[in-house]
């Protein structure tokens, strides 16, 4: 790792040491497969610590500052590790060693699920954004399943118009094809019969949690505050404050790298900085 001197973004030796064999094992691959079998020279934590700072801070990938690699190599392996599914991996393995530092196996039985709207930058392209008639905002929509703790199992991220059915049979599909143990899920009254009869033909007792219609105004709701207070969770990194990206799928990267950061700190029970009083 280059000497400078670090951000509150940059990993920690211990947070390191969870992620370094995922991404070593992986150069490796790749410089199996080149014709010189050279080794490149940027330096792997320097590359993830500059992700983490464009995740953190909402800053464009060129107004990186000059002590973290080039952006445009930086770039390159963000886009890498995102088409390769590097970043679902990392979030999967850590959830995994959360769960049992928490006493829990690693492999989840229930599940909460929730969605929300993002408004979208200019220069997301129209096809991939539409208005969500429900909130009144133009853009894309993200659906997230958690554990009982709040940990991101499933996620996926679509144009905002996509109903919530549509949403929940995707990340009941992604959900259980990661964690076949899955077989209970509760949601929201967005969603409807079909995400309810989808679940059983998956071997998930899905039940929809209403809220109080006598009670005005804010109120926890049972079992849905869990996944409501993750989203809370990764809203602490800017960059998903709005969505910049062109592809749904580096959105998808994006809301990743916010749990692979919280999940590295509560495994190795660092506080994860907030950013009141910060300036």
């Amino acid at each position: 790792m280059s000497e400078c001197k670090p951000y509150p973004s940059d990993l920690s030796d211990a947070r390191w040491a969870l992620i370094e064999p995922t991404l070593t094992a992986r150069r490796k691959v790749r410089l199996d497969r080149r014709p010189t079998g050279q080794p490149v020279k940027v330096d792997l934590r320097d590359v993830f610590n500059a992700i983490l700072y464009v995740s953190r801070t909402g800053s464009p990938w060129k107004y990186l500052p000059h002590d973290f690699p080039n952006h445009g190599t930086v770039y390159a392996y963000y886009a890498a590790w995102r088409d390769e599914g590097i970043f679902a991996q990392l979030n999967y393995d850590l959830t995994g060693l959360a769960r049992v530092k928490e006493g829990r196996k690693p492999e989840p039985t229930a599940s909460v699920t929730d969605t929300q709207s993002v408004k979208t930058s200019t220069n997301v392209p129209l096809t991939s954004q539409v208005t969500d008639a429900a909130k009144k905002i133009v853009g894309r929509k993200c659906g997230i399943l958690t554990d009982t703790i709040g940990l991101i199992l499933a996620l996926t991220v679509t144009a905002a118009g996509l109903s919530e059915n549509a949403l929940g049979i995707r990340l009941l599909d992604q959900a259980k094809g990661t964690y076949p143990t899955i077989s209970k899920s509760w949601v929201g009254t967005g969603f409807k019969n079909a995400v309810v009869e989808h679940g059983a033909t998956l071997g998930i007792d899905v039940e929809v949690i209403s809220r109080n219609p006598e009670t005005r105004g804010f109120q926890v709701v049972k079992r849905r505050w869990v996944v409501e207070r993750s989203i809370g969770w990764i809203m602490m990194h800017r960059r998903l404050a709005r969505d910049y990206e062109t592809l749904t799928a580096s959105s998808e990267a994006m809301i990743h790298i916010a749990p692979i950061d919280n999940l590295a700190r509560r495994i190795t029970d660092e506080t994860t900085p907030t950013w009141r009083g910060t300036y």
